[in-house]
């Protein structure tokens, strides 16, 4: 019995490992992107001013840059863990499609990392999509689609006009370790619950502002593991977007007279020990939860603090949630905001 129950106990973890995997059947493992182009100041955060004229529903792109009407398939996209593909649209804008667990914590979570001041992707949720010149069946994703080219729940992420990736950047090896919004960013990620902060879900993006200035914008681009648990466990419907998983986690973990740590990321389940490469990475992200220097945390705490409750609603509202999910999200996300300011 203790071995029948060890087996499974394994296959869980392998299961759950390869489907956070970003190796794909095909395509050979690849490191982290090096930034080998670029010119201008690397930027991690801007000052967002008035943070309570922001409009969170609509979030960094706003009301005019929001998606209408048909689109066109361009392509599959075979990255990541979560169903992706591009398409364009009427006026030629190409937008990234993601499906499935991730894409409404992903749009909610872009609107509070943008409030704050941090870069986000310009993201939004679309209950119903329709897709023309879809193929007859996706490699990822076919259960989100409905007869005649319909696409449900999906995260649209715009490619932006004058912006290009030009690598990833790694949490110890960047131009803003140790400094104020470093430490901030750190304590965003534990306070929406992001577990999922390998380096590879860092972006470098180049960026020509209006008046004709290059600059280095550095960002969390991959937001989807966020609002469920702390870290990474089984099942995978408990990791994002899950209310009760997130209402009943804890923001943080300790408080010292310097400093405080967060809870997530936390460390995985035993069962991923089995898979000794995935373990160990998860081990490593626990240090990103620790020693925020308690100056650092009120910093953030007063920034957030400026946002009233119906913009932290209009967060979730964006993202497709239910009236009581919306309530509920908001609620802990109040909480913690709260919880810094009492610091």
């Amino acid at each position: 019995m203790k071995t029948r129950l060890f087996a499974v106990c394994a296959a869980l973890a392998l299961c759950a490992s390869a489907a956070e995997s970003r190796v794909k059947k095909g395509r050979p493992e690849r490191g982290p992107e090096v930034e080998t182009t670029g010119n201008g100041p690397a930027v991690l955060w801007s000052d967002p001013g008035d943070i309570s004229a922001r409009d969170l529903f609509y979030g960094p792109g706003g009301r005019e840059h929001q998606p209408a009407g048909r689109v066109e398939f361009v392509e599959e996209d075979l990255d990541g863990s979560s169903p992706k593909f591009v398409v364009r649209d009427e006026n030629g804008v190409k937008w990234k499609v993601k499906l499935g667990l991730e894409a409404r914590p992903e749009t909610a979570a872009s609107r509070l990392v943008w409030a704050a001041g941090y870069f986000a992707n310009e993201d939004y949720f679309v209950a119903r999509l329709q897709v023309e010149g879809l193929p007859r069946h996706l490699h990822r994703g076919q259960n989100f689609v409905s007869p005649g080219g319909v696409i449900r729940d999906a995260r649209l992420k715009r490619y932006l006009k004058g912006e290009e990736k030009i690598g990833t950047w790694e949490w110890n090896d960047d131009p803003f370790s140790g400094t104020r919004e470093w430490n901030g960013l750190r304590l965003l990620m534990g306070l929406i619950n992001n577990w999922d902060l390998k380096d590879e879900n860092n972006a470098i993006y180049q960026e020509e502002t209006p008046d004709g200035e290059s600059r280095r914008i550095y960002m969390v681009s991959d937001l989807g593991a966020s609002f469920g648990t702390p870290n990474l466990t089984w099942p995978l419907k408990k990791t994002r977007g899950n209310l009760a998983h997130y209402r009943h986690s804890k923001f943080l973990a300790a408080i010292r007279d310097d400093a405080v740590d967060v809870r997530s990321p936390a460390r995985p389940p035993w069962l991923f020990w089995f898979d000794h490469s995935e373990y160990r990475l998860r081990l490593r992200l626990t240090l990103l939860g620790r020693n925020i220097p308690l100056a650092d945390a009120r910093w953030l705490g007063h920034l957030l603090a400026q946002l009233s409750p119906a913009q932290i609603r209009d967060a979730f509202r964006a993202a497709g949630y239910s009236p009581d999910e919306v309530e509920g999200f908001a609620e802990v996300v109040e909480e913690r905001i709260g919880t810094l300011r009492e610091l």
